[in-house]
């Protein structure tokens, strides 16, 4: 499925875009991307990536997630790429990254890139490795006047939330905004106070078409306000990092759960911004224990740990094909067998509980 742009976005952007920066008097051109930055992109090749954040053991779920990432490229002929997301230091290990992988084995999914050893021309692939290329392109986007420096807290944040939003998004009102956006570096205000990086979003509707649930149109400022591209204490937001790794390593699908369905329209904004190739978006229903709470390190009954012990590989790939729609029951196949039988249009969209 072609990934669409409407043509209201693009009119909208441009339109409010080069207004605001006509009133500086400036004209900005996105900066022309290094080319030996990006991964060349044969035509019609598919890339896919698992992008997993090493801060415990792998569970049912992070399987399942890799699992149909490494199912939806393949079905393609396309190539799958491992990328440690591990931009934060107090959770993230190399010995979880090296478990994960160990995992993955275990379980048939090798990868044609990435991991731990940086296998192919595309690296790092650990995010902890890149900082200098966030920088980068941090930089770019700072030159375009829409970023500027925000010392609220959490409790600041927090305190200007109104009551209908109880769906656990924060959405942030501009406290720190600058009057005039875009803005000229003396007009940011500037603080001893350490300051995480925000990106000015305009009042406009982003446009998709997700590769599973179809149409998608999110207000940026209504759904997350500006964004966090740099934390307070220097670590990189996940938003500014994926976008950058996804198009230097020529991604061209994001297979994902639908909890970060909305956050397209972010990473959207940004590719745009920063004149880079986006991917298409394809996200899956997410995976629930019976009390309705989606699968995570919590459920220690279902981490690799317990699973491997008591399962072969061939039984849960089995039980998630079932659970995926593709099978009527639950039996026991490998990777490549489930690969034949493999078609989005057999994944349901509506959360699944697991027994």
């Amino acid at each position: 499925m072609k990934f669409l742009f409407f043509s209201r976005f693009y009119r909208g952007f441009q339109h409010i875009f080069y207004y605001l920066c006509n009133q500086m008097e400036v004209f900005y051109k996105p900066k022309e991307i290094s080319r030996n930055h990006i991964q060349a992109r044969t035509k019609g090749e598919a890339k896919g990536r698992f992008a997993p954040s090493p801060s415990g053991r792998m569970h049912f779920g992070n399987v399942y997630a890799a699992l149909l990432s490494w199912l939806s490229v393949k079905k393609k002929g396309g190539l799958w790429v491992l990328r440690i997301e591990d931009l934060d230091p107090q959770r993230c290990k190399l010995e979880y990254a090296l478990q994960l992988e160990d995992d993955l084995r275990w379980l048939g999914l090798d990868w044609d890139e990435g991991g731990t050893e940086n296998r192919g021309n595309c690296g790092p692939y650990l995010q902890s490795q890149r900082s200098e290329i966030y920088e980068e392109y941090l930089n770019r986007l700072n030159k375009t006047g829409l970023t500027y420096p925000c010392t609220c807290t959490r409790a600041d944040i927090m305190a200007t939330q109104a009551p209908h939003e109880s769906d656990g998004r924060i959405v942030y009102k501009g406290t720190c905004r600058p009057a005039n956006i875009p803005s000229k570096e003396a007009e940011r205000i500037t603080s001893s106070t350490p300051a995480a990086i925000r990106l000015y979003v305009p009042d406009m509707q982003i446009d998709f078409t997700d590769g599973h649930y179809g149409v998608q149109s999110v207000n940026l400022t209504t759904h997350c306000g500006d964004f966090v591209l740099r934390r307070k204490d220097g670590a990189w937001a996940y938003q500014l990092a994926v976008v950058v790794d996804d198009a230097l390593m020529g991604i061209t699908e994001v297979v994902r759960g639908r909890d970060l369905l909305l956050s397209a329209s972010q990473q959207l904004y940004l590719y745009n911004i920063l004149s880079l190739p986006a991917p298409e978006f394809i996200h899956f229903p997410l995976l629930c224990n019976e009390a309705g709470q989606r699968l995570s390190k919590r459920d220690k009954s279902l981490d690799m740990g317990v699973l491997r012990s008591q399962y072969t590989p061939e039984q849960i790939i089995g039980e998630i094909a079932y659970y995926a729609g593709q099978t009527d029951r639950p039996e026991p196949m490998n990777t490549e067998e489930l690969l034949k039988i493999f078609t989005w249009e057999k994944v349901p969209t509506n959360d699944i509980t697991i027994n």
